[in-house]
Protein backbone atom coordinates (compact mmCIF):
# COMPACT_ATOMS: atom_id res chain seq x y z
CA UNK A 1 0.00 0.00 0.00
CA UNK A 2 1.17 3.56 -0.66
CA UNK A 3 -0.54 5.52 2.10
CA UNK A 4 2.48 7.82 2.34
CA UNK A 5 1.99 9.27 -1.14
CA UNK A 6 0.44 12.70 -1.66
CA UNK A 7 -2.00 13.55 -4.47
CA UNK A 8 -0.42 14.70 -7.70
CA UNK A 9 0.64 18.34 -7.46
CA UNK A 10 0.16 18.47 -3.67
CA UNK A 11 3.43 19.19 -1.86
CA UNK A 12 4.54 19.47 1.74
CA UNK A 13 7.17 21.86 3.07
CA UNK A 14 9.70 20.19 5.36
CA UNK A 15 12.40 21.55 7.69
CA UNK A 16 14.24 23.83 7.34
CA UNK A 17 12.25 25.25 4.39
CA UNK A 18 9.01 25.19 6.40
CA UNK A 19 10.48 27.60 8.93
CA UNK A 20 11.85 29.78 6.13
CA UNK A 21 8.38 29.94 4.62
CA UNK A 22 6.83 30.94 7.94
CA UNK A 23 9.51 33.60 8.46
CA UNK A 24 8.83 35.00 4.99
CA UNK A 25 5.09 35.09 5.71
CA UNK A 26 5.72 37.02 8.91
CA UNK A 27 8.13 39.43 7.24
CA UNK A 28 5.74 40.17 4.37
CA UNK A 29 2.86 40.71 6.81
CA UNK A 30 5.11 43.11 8.75
CA UNK A 31 5.55 45.10 5.51
CA UNK A 32 1.77 45.18 5.00
CA UNK A 33 1.27 46.28 8.61
CA UNK A 34 3.80 49.11 8.29
CA UNK A 35 1.82 50.41 5.32
CA UNK A 36 -1.38 50.45 7.41
CA UNK A 37 -3.15 47.34 6.05
CA UNK A 38 -5.43 45.41 8.42
CA UNK A 39 -4.96 41.63 8.52
CA UNK A 40 -7.81 39.32 7.50
CA UNK A 41 -8.01 35.56 7.97
CA UNK A 42 -11.01 34.36 5.94
CA UNK A 43 -12.12 30.70 5.97
CA UNK A 44 -10.57 28.11 3.66
CA UNK A 45 -14.06 27.01 2.49
CA UNK A 46 -17.12 29.07 1.63
CA UNK A 47 -20.30 28.71 -0.35
CA UNK A 48 -19.25 28.29 -3.95
CA UNK A 49 -21.28 31.16 -5.35
CA UNK A 50 -19.54 33.59 -2.97
CA UNK A 51 -16.07 32.38 -3.95
CA UNK A 52 -16.75 32.76 -7.68
CA UNK A 53 -18.17 36.29 -7.51
CA UNK A 54 -17.20 38.29 -10.59
CA UNK A 55 -14.79 35.64 -11.85
CA UNK A 56 -14.48 33.90 -15.17
CA UNK A 57 -14.38 30.27 -16.18
CA UNK A 58 -10.71 29.86 -15.21
CA UNK A 59 -11.35 30.30 -11.48
CA UNK A 60 -14.41 28.04 -11.63
CA UNK A 61 -12.29 25.25 -13.14
CA UNK A 62 -9.57 25.75 -10.50
CA UNK A 63 -11.95 25.53 -7.54
CA UNK A 64 -12.44 22.23 -5.74
CA UNK A 65 -16.11 21.64 -4.94
CA UNK A 66 -17.91 19.61 -2.27
CA UNK A 67 -21.48 19.41 -0.97
CA UNK A 68 -22.16 20.84 2.48
CA UNK A 69 -23.76 18.08 4.57
CA UNK A 70 -25.61 20.68 6.71
CA UNK A 71 -27.19 22.87 4.04
CA UNK A 72 -26.97 20.73 0.92
CA UNK A 73 -25.39 23.68 -0.91
CA UNK A 74 -22.13 23.50 -2.82
CA UNK A 75 -18.99 24.57 -0.98
CA UNK A 76 -15.74 25.58 -2.62
CA UNK A 77 -12.18 25.33 -1.35
CA UNK A 78 -10.75 28.75 -2.13
CA UNK A 79 -8.40 29.04 -5.11
CA UNK A 80 -8.18 32.83 -4.74
CA UNK A 81 -8.69 35.17 -1.78
CA UNK A 82 -9.71 38.39 -3.52
CA UNK A 83 -13.42 37.53 -3.57
CA UNK A 84 -13.24 36.84 0.17
CA UNK A 85 -11.78 40.29 0.77
CA UNK A 86 -14.60 41.75 -1.38
CA UNK A 87 -17.20 39.98 0.78
CA UNK A 88 -15.57 41.27 3.97
CA UNK A 89 -15.56 44.86 2.72
CA UNK A 90 -19.14 44.66 1.45
CA UNK A 91 -20.69 42.81 4.38
CA UNK A 92 -18.54 41.76 7.36
CA UNK A 93 -16.82 45.15 7.82
CA UNK A 94 -19.09 47.60 6.04
CA UNK A 95 -17.33 50.97 6.40
CA UNK A 96 -17.57 54.15 4.36
CA UNK A 97 -13.95 55.22 4.45
CA UNK A 98 -11.16 53.85 2.26
CA UNK A 99 -10.19 50.44 3.67
CA UNK A 100 -6.93 48.54 3.37
CA UNK A 101 -6.83 44.79 4.00
CA UNK A 102 -4.13 42.14 3.75
CA UNK A 103 -4.01 38.35 4.12
CA UNK A 104 -1.67 35.37 3.94
CA UNK A 105 -2.86 31.79 3.72
CA UNK A 106 -3.08 28.65 1.59
CA UNK A 107 -5.27 28.29 -1.47
CA UNK A 108 -5.98 25.07 -3.36
CA UNK A 109 -5.98 24.56 -7.13
CA UNK A 110 -7.93 21.76 -8.76
CA UNK A 111 -4.93 21.33 -11.08
CA UNK A 112 -1.43 22.88 -11.31
CA UNK A 113 -1.48 26.43 -12.65
CA UNK A 114 0.95 27.19 -15.47
CA UNK A 115 4.57 26.56 -14.57
CA UNK A 116 3.77 26.28 -10.87
CA UNK A 117 3.74 22.62 -9.94
CA UNK A 118 2.16 23.05 -6.50
CA UNK A 119 -1.62 22.90 -6.16
CA UNK A 120 -1.42 24.36 -2.65
CA UNK A 121 0.43 27.70 -2.90
CA UNK A 122 0.69 30.02 0.08
CA UNK A 123 -0.74 33.34 -1.09
CA UNK A 124 -0.13 36.73 0.50
CA UNK A 125 -1.86 39.83 -0.79
CA UNK A 126 -3.32 43.24 -0.13
CA UNK A 127 -6.42 45.12 -1.30
CA UNK A 128 -7.68 48.73 -1.17
CA UNK A 129 -11.44 49.40 -1.23
CA UNK A 130 -13.20 52.72 -1.76
CA UNK A 131 -10.51 54.56 -3.77
CA UNK A 132 -11.19 54.98 -7.49
CA UNK A 133 -8.11 56.98 -8.51
CA UNK A 134 -4.83 55.64 -9.87
CA UNK A 135 -3.09 56.78 -6.66
CA UNK A 136 -4.50 53.61 -5.07
CA UNK A 137 -3.13 51.47 -7.90
CA UNK A 138 0.27 53.16 -7.53
CA UNK A 139 0.20 52.44 -3.78
CA UNK A 140 -0.47 48.72 -4.13
CA UNK A 141 2.24 48.52 -6.81
CA UNK A 142 4.68 50.12 -4.38
CA UNK A 143 3.60 47.76 -1.62
CA UNK A 144 4.02 44.81 -3.98
CA UNK A 145 7.57 45.90 -4.85
CA UNK A 146 8.54 46.35 -1.20
CA UNK A 147 7.13 42.94 -0.27
CA UNK A 148 9.21 41.36 -3.03
CA UNK A 149 12.26 43.22 -1.78
CA UNK A 150 11.61 41.69 1.66
CA UNK A 151 11.84 38.31 -0.08
CA UNK A 152 15.27 39.38 -1.44
CA UNK A 153 13.94 39.52 -4.99
CA UNK A 154 16.07 42.27 -6.51
CA UNK A 155 15.97 43.89 -9.98
CA UNK A 156 12.40 42.82 -10.82
CA UNK A 157 10.62 43.69 -14.07
CA UNK A 158 7.28 45.46 -13.54
CA UNK A 159 4.71 45.00 -16.30
CA UNK A 160 1.75 47.40 -16.59
CA UNK A 161 -1.37 47.06 -18.72
CA UNK A 162 -5.02 48.07 -18.73
CA UNK A 163 -8.00 45.75 -19.14
CA UNK A 164 -10.17 48.68 -20.26
CA UNK A 165 -8.41 48.79 -23.63
CA UNK A 166 -9.31 45.20 -24.49
CA UNK A 167 -12.78 45.40 -22.93
CA UNK A 168 -13.65 48.60 -24.79
CA UNK A 169 -12.67 47.13 -28.16
CA UNK A 170 -14.64 43.94 -27.46
CA UNK A 171 -17.72 45.95 -26.52
CA UNK A 172 -17.41 47.82 -29.80
CA UNK A 173 -17.28 44.55 -31.76
CA UNK A 174 -20.33 43.27 -29.88
CA UNK A 175 -22.22 46.50 -30.61
CA UNK A 176 -21.31 46.20 -34.30
CA UNK A 177 -22.57 42.60 -34.35
CA UNK A 178 -19.12 41.36 -35.39
CA UNK A 179 -18.53 39.16 -32.32
CA UNK A 180 -20.66 36.62 -30.45
CA UNK A 181 -20.16 35.14 -26.97
CA UNK A 182 -18.73 31.88 -28.31
CA UNK A 183 -15.91 33.60 -30.16
CA UNK A 184 -15.43 36.06 -27.31
CA UNK A 185 -13.80 33.42 -25.08
CA UNK A 186 -11.63 32.28 -27.99
CA UNK A 187 -10.56 35.88 -28.57
CA UNK A 188 -9.58 36.26 -24.92
CA UNK A 189 -7.37 33.16 -25.21
CA UNK A 190 -5.76 34.52 -28.40
CA UNK A 191 -4.93 37.82 -26.70
CA UNK A 192 -3.49 36.00 -23.67
CA UNK A 193 -1.06 33.99 -25.82
CA UNK A 194 -0.19 37.06 -27.94
CA UNK A 195 -1.45 35.39 -31.13
CA UNK A 196 -1.89 38.30 -33.55
CA UNK A 197 -2.42 36.01 -36.56
CA UNK A 198 -4.97 33.94 -34.60
CA UNK A 199 -6.87 37.12 -33.78
CA UNK A 200 -7.00 38.10 -37.45
CA UNK A 201 -8.22 34.62 -38.40
CA UNK A 202 -10.95 34.76 -35.74
CA UNK A 203 -12.29 38.23 -36.64
CA UNK A 204 -13.20 40.07 -39.81
CA UNK A 205 -11.30 42.96 -41.37
CA UNK A 206 -13.09 45.81 -39.58
CA UNK A 207 -11.06 48.71 -38.09
CA UNK A 208 -11.93 47.54 -34.57
CA UNK A 209 -10.70 44.02 -35.34
CA UNK A 210 -7.46 45.47 -36.75
CA UNK A 211 -6.87 47.38 -33.50
CA UNK A 212 -7.42 44.20 -31.47
CA UNK A 213 -4.98 42.29 -33.68
CA UNK A 214 -2.38 45.03 -33.09
CA UNK A 215 -2.53 44.82 -29.27
CA UNK A 216 0.02 41.96 -28.83
CA UNK A 217 2.67 44.05 -30.60
CA UNK A 218 2.18 47.02 -28.26
CA UNK A 219 4.68 45.80 -25.69
CA UNK A 220 7.95 47.40 -24.61
CA UNK A 221 9.27 50.29 -22.54
CA UNK A 222 7.17 53.30 -21.58
CA UNK A 223 7.63 54.89 -25.03
CA UNK A 224 5.41 52.18 -26.55
CA UNK A 225 2.46 54.17 -25.22
CA UNK A 226 3.07 56.72 -27.99
CA UNK A 227 2.71 53.96 -30.58
CA UNK A 228 -0.41 52.72 -28.82
CA UNK A 229 -1.93 56.18 -29.10
CA UNK A 230 -1.41 56.14 -32.86
CA UNK A 231 -2.79 52.62 -33.33
CA UNK A 232 -5.86 53.30 -31.16
CA UNK A 233 -6.66 56.85 -32.24
CA UNK A 234 -9.97 55.72 -33.82
CA UNK A 235 -10.94 53.58 -30.81
CA UNK A 236 -14.03 54.26 -28.67
CA UNK A 237 -13.80 56.91 -25.95
CA UNK A 238 -13.63 54.26 -23.20
CA UNK A 239 -10.48 52.80 -24.81
CA UNK A 240 -8.83 56.21 -25.12
CA UNK A 241 -9.69 56.96 -21.47
CA UNK A 242 -8.11 53.64 -20.42
CA UNK A 243 -4.97 54.41 -22.44
CA UNK A 244 -4.73 57.85 -20.83
CA UNK A 245 -5.10 56.27 -17.39
CA UNK A 246 -2.32 53.80 -18.21
CA UNK A 247 -0.07 56.68 -19.28
CA UNK A 248 -0.72 58.56 -16.04
CA UNK A 249 -0.17 55.47 -13.88
CA UNK A 250 3.09 54.65 -15.70
CA UNK A 251 4.38 58.17 -15.15
CA UNK A 252 3.41 58.06 -11.45
CA UNK A 253 5.10 54.69 -10.87
CA UNK A 254 8.23 55.75 -12.76
CA UNK A 255 8.48 58.94 -10.70
CA UNK A 256 8.09 57.09 -7.38
CA UNK A 257 10.23 54.07 -8.22
CA UNK A 258 12.81 55.19 -10.83
CA UNK A 259 14.99 52.15 -10.15
CA UNK A 260 12.33 49.70 -11.34
CA UNK A 261 12.57 48.20 -14.82
CA UNK A 262 9.13 49.29 -16.08
CA UNK A 263 7.58 47.65 -19.14
CA UNK A 264 4.22 48.21 -20.84
CA UNK A 265 2.01 45.46 -22.27
CA UNK A 266 -1.21 46.89 -23.68
CA UNK A 267 -2.62 43.37 -24.16
CA UNK A 268 -1.85 42.15 -20.62
CA UNK A 269 -4.88 40.16 -19.42
CA UNK A 270 -3.81 38.76 -16.06
CA UNK A 271 -6.09 37.48 -13.33
CA UNK A 272 -9.27 35.43 -13.18
CA UNK A 273 -11.58 37.60 -15.26
CA UNK A 274 -12.71 40.10 -12.63
CA UNK A 275 -10.17 42.84 -13.44
CA UNK A 276 -11.53 45.83 -15.35
CA UNK A 277 -8.87 48.55 -15.03
CA UNK A 278 -5.08 48.81 -14.70
CA UNK A 279 -3.35 45.44 -14.25
CA UNK A 280 0.21 44.73 -13.21
CA UNK A 281 2.62 41.85 -12.71
CA UNK A 282 6.22 41.41 -11.59
CA UNK A 283 8.66 39.06 -13.30
CA UNK A 284 12.27 38.04 -12.73
CA UNK A 285 14.75 36.23 -15.03
CA UNK A 286 15.18 33.47 -12.43
CA UNK A 287 11.48 32.57 -12.55
CA UNK A 288 9.35 31.47 -15.48
CA UNK A 289 6.06 32.88 -14.19
CA UNK A 290 4.87 36.05 -12.47
CA UNK A 291 6.11 36.52 -8.90
CA UNK A 292 3.18 38.79 -8.06
CA UNK A 293 0.22 40.17 -9.98
CA UNK A 294 -2.93 42.15 -9.50
CA UNK A 295 -5.06 44.99 -10.76
CA UNK A 296 -8.27 47.00 -10.43
CA UNK A 297 -11.67 45.31 -10.10
CA UNK A 298 -14.21 48.05 -9.46
CA UNK A 299 -17.79 47.00 -8.77
CA UNK A 300 -17.16 43.27 -8.19
CA UNK A 301 -18.89 43.55 -4.80
CA UNK A 302 -22.24 44.40 -6.43
CA UNK A 303 -23.47 40.86 -5.80
CA UNK A 304 -22.89 41.40 -2.07
CA UNK A 305 -24.86 44.64 -2.26
CA UNK A 306 -21.87 46.98 -2.33
CA UNK A 307 -19.86 47.46 -5.52
CA UNK A 308 -17.01 49.69 -4.38
CA UNK A 309 -13.87 50.69 -6.25
CA UNK A 310 -11.12 48.16 -5.51
CA UNK A 311 -7.54 47.32 -6.43
CA UNK A 312 -4.99 44.85 -5.07
CA UNK A 313 -2.45 42.10 -5.71
CA UNK A 314 -1.25 38.75 -4.44
CA UNK A 315 1.94 36.67 -4.52
CA UNK A 316 2.89 33.03 -3.96
CA UNK A 317 5.26 32.86 -0.99
CA UNK A 318 6.32 29.29 -1.78
CA UNK A 319 7.66 30.53 -5.08
CA UNK A 320 9.75 33.16 -3.30
CA UNK A 321 11.10 31.41 -0.20
CA UNK A 322 14.12 29.73 -1.87
CA UNK A 323 15.94 33.04 -2.34
CA UNK A 324 14.83 34.64 0.91
CA UNK A 325 16.74 32.66 3.55
CA UNK A 326 19.87 30.67 4.34
CA UNK A 327 19.78 27.63 6.60
CA UNK A 328 20.03 28.51 10.30
CA UNK A 329 22.17 26.32 12.57
CA UNK A 330 21.65 25.47 16.23
CA UNK A 331 23.58 24.78 19.42
CA UNK A 332 23.31 21.31 20.97
CA UNK A 333 23.07 20.57 24.69
CA UNK A 334 23.87 16.91 25.52
CA UNK A 335 21.71 14.86 27.87
CA UNK A 336 22.57 15.31 31.53
CA UNK A 337 20.99 13.98 34.72
CA UNK A 338 23.45 15.27 37.32
CA UNK A 339 23.34 18.26 39.65
CA UNK A 340 24.25 20.67 36.82
CA UNK A 341 20.77 20.37 35.24
CA UNK A 342 19.48 23.60 36.75
CA UNK A 343 22.60 25.49 35.70
CA UNK A 344 22.27 24.06 32.18
CA UNK A 345 18.62 25.08 31.98
CA UNK A 346 19.53 28.66 32.96
CA UNK A 347 22.34 28.80 30.38
CA UNK A 348 20.04 27.44 27.65
CA UNK A 349 17.42 30.09 28.51
CA UNK A 350 20.05 32.83 28.25
CA UNK A 351 21.09 31.64 24.77
CA UNK A 352 17.49 31.38 23.61
CA UNK A 353 16.69 34.85 24.98
CA UNK A 354 19.59 36.12 22.84
CA UNK A 355 17.89 34.67 19.76
CA UNK A 356 19.93 31.47 19.37
CA UNK A 357 18.45 28.09 18.54
CA UNK A 358 19.30 25.51 21.19
CA UNK A 359 18.40 21.82 21.00
CA UNK A 360 18.48 20.04 24.36
CA UNK A 361 18.93 16.26 24.21
CA UNK A 362 16.21 14.21 25.87
CA UNK A 363 18.03 10.86 25.72
CA UNK A 364 21.62 9.75 26.39
CA UNK A 365 22.09 8.41 22.87
CA UNK A 366 20.73 11.51 21.10
CA UNK A 367 23.36 12.91 18.71
CA UNK A 368 23.97 16.52 17.71
CA UNK A 369 22.12 17.48 14.51
CA UNK A 370 23.74 17.98 11.13
CA UNK A 371 25.02 21.53 10.70
CA UNK A 372 25.36 22.07 14.45
CA UNK A 373 27.04 25.40 15.28
CA UNK A 374 28.44 24.21 18.60
CA UNK A 375 27.96 21.97 21.63
CA UNK A 376 27.31 23.02 25.21
CA UNK A 377 30.01 21.57 27.53
CA UNK A 378 30.51 21.72 31.29
CA UNK A 379 33.89 22.53 32.89
CA UNK A 380 35.23 24.17 36.04
CA UNK A 381 33.83 27.51 34.90
CA UNK A 382 30.34 26.10 34.33
CA UNK A 383 28.48 25.60 31.06
CA UNK A 384 30.11 26.99 27.92
CA UNK A 385 29.62 26.81 24.14
CA UNK A 386 32.27 24.86 22.24
CA UNK A 387 32.03 25.81 18.53
CA UNK A 388 31.95 22.89 16.13
CA UNK A 389 35.41 21.97 14.88
CA UNK A 390 37.37 23.17 17.93
CA UNK A 391 39.30 20.91 20.29
CA UNK A 392 38.20 20.51 23.94
CA UNK A 393 41.13 22.60 25.25
CA UNK A 394 40.61 25.50 22.87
Amino acid sequence: MTYWRLPKGVDEVLPPQAWHLEQLRRNVLDVFNRWGYDYLEPPVIEYLDALLVGSGEDLDLQTLKVVDQFSGRQLGVRADMTSQAVRVDAHSLRRENVQRYCYAGPVVFAKPQGNQTSRVPLKAGAEIFGASGIAADAEVIGLMLEALQEAKMHAPVLLLGHMGIYLGLVEQLLAEGRLDETRRSALFACIQRKGASDIRDLLDDSPTAAMLAALPDLMGDIDILNSAGEVLQQAPESVLAALQELQELSAMVKARYPQVDLRIDVSELSGYGYHNGPVFAVYHPQHGSALAQGGRYDGVGDVFGRGRAATGFDMNLKQLMASAFEQQGAYFAPYTADESQAELAAFVKTLRDQGHRVIVAVAEDEQSPEGCLGTLVHDQDGWQVRPTGTAPNE
